[in-house]
């Protein structure tokens, strides 16, 4: 490999890296939004849960 061609080969491994680095950030905002409505999601069917044992420890001493 040439100079010239060693040259172009870094260069494009360091425009490569350079936009690899720049869309992390969004990738990883993407990701922590999709977890967090997870766990909101996770937080209600739990919390539907625990209302439903509730009524029936309600109904079973009635």
């Amino acid at each position: 490999m040439s100079k010239t061609e060693n040259k172009a080969a870094e260069e494009m491994t360091e425009a490569r890296n350079i936009l690899f680095i720049s869309n992390m950030p969004i990738s990883l905002t993407c990701k922590l939004d999709q977890m967090g409505s997870r766990i909101e999601d996770l937080e209600k069917n739990v919390s539907e849960l625990m209302t439903q044992a509730g009524m029936e420890k309600e109904s079973g001493s009635k």
